[in-house]
């Protein structure tokens, strides 16, 4: 059966912002493989508990058409990524190991990313900055706070101060990209519960919000997540659709890439937080995009 993601939540706003009923936004999540409970349950929450009768009536929702994983894969190609092979890179002040290597999706496990002494550094120079973190609306490009997401965080510009444009270098020679196409860095904190629901890093291409951020640098190719402290129990970066879990490890890194050299898009680059159960978490985050970012 399937579950109540962040797509659903969308087509869910969306449809109740067009005045549709209770009952049609039901029968249309039943075709699409929900029971009749779950699928009430979700539409209870998006209309605030309104009956049919409080929910304008006439217009009818629709199930949004949805390719099997089947269709998607077949579509998908793998190339080569651009981070270099080996079991030590060299990123530009630093050798950083290599722990695994997925090939589909594409995804690097890797160990000192960063020293201690950075991971604390980063942590007490943003503690003070951190705001409710954001997603991008799907159809207008708005940052909106979300659910899905109960994070804080703060954005460093590129080149911010000397610390901030050494670990840019390293982190561009690491992914083997552009400094100039990354996005600046982005440090996150979950604190106990704290979660990021199943999404995916690149913009999708049928939503109409995502071109006012592609026009700033092109789609996000590849992301890079690394984690700032150990956190005890919970909070591992989780691929659901291949069944791979990577542990929040105070120095280490995940990098995974999304977009090939033909523009294609992966479907298995699905990805999430799982929920912090002991302590909290604290991550930086490094999204590369096809073009300069400006």
């Amino acid at each position: 059966m399937p579950v109540v993601d962040g797509a659903w939540e969308d087509w869910l706003k969306t449809n109740v912002n067009r005045g549709c009923t209770v009952d049609s936004m039901i029968d249309a999540m039943m075709s699409a493989g929900f029971d009749r409970m779950s699928a009430g349950a979700a539409v209870q929450r998006a209309t605030g508990g309104a009956t049919t009768a409080a929910v304008k009536a006439g217009t009818e929702a629709v199930a949004p058409e949805r390719r099997s994983h089947a269709d998607a894969l077949d579509e998908y190609q793998y190339d080569a990524a651009p981070i270099a092979r080996g079991n030590v890179i060299r990123a530009h002040d630093r050798d950083v190991r290599v722990l695994m290597r997925c090939d589909r999706p594409q995804i690097v496990v890797l160990g000192d990313v960063l020293s201690a002494q950075e991971c604390e550094q980063m942590i007490e120079r943003s503690r003070h900055r951190m705001k409710r973190s954001t997603t991008v609306n799907p159809e207008t490009g708005t940052e909106d706070v979300i659910r899905n997401r109960t994070s804080e965080g703060v954005w460093y510009q590129r080149a911010e101060d000397a610390f901030i444009e050494n670990l840019e270098q390293r982190l561009a020679a690491l992914m083997n990209w552009p400094v100039e196409n990354g996005e600046g860095l982005q440090i996150l904190h979950y604190g106990p519960t704290g979660e990021y629901r199943p999404h995916f890093d690149y913009f999708p291409p049928d939503q109409s919000g995502s071109a006012v951020h592609v026009a700033r640098g092109g789609q996000r190719t590849a992301t890079l997540i690394v984690y700032l402290n150990d956190v005890p129990d919970g909070g591992e970066t989780i691929f659901p659709e291949v069944g791979i879990s990577v542990a929040a490890k105070q120095g280490s890194g995940v990098y995974f890439r999304y977009m090939n050299g033909d523009r294609q898009l992966d479907p298995l680059s699905l990805h999430g937080g799982s929920p912090v159960v002991s302590g909290d978490k604290w991550i930086m985050t490094k999204w590369v995009r096809e073009r300069a970012y400006v």
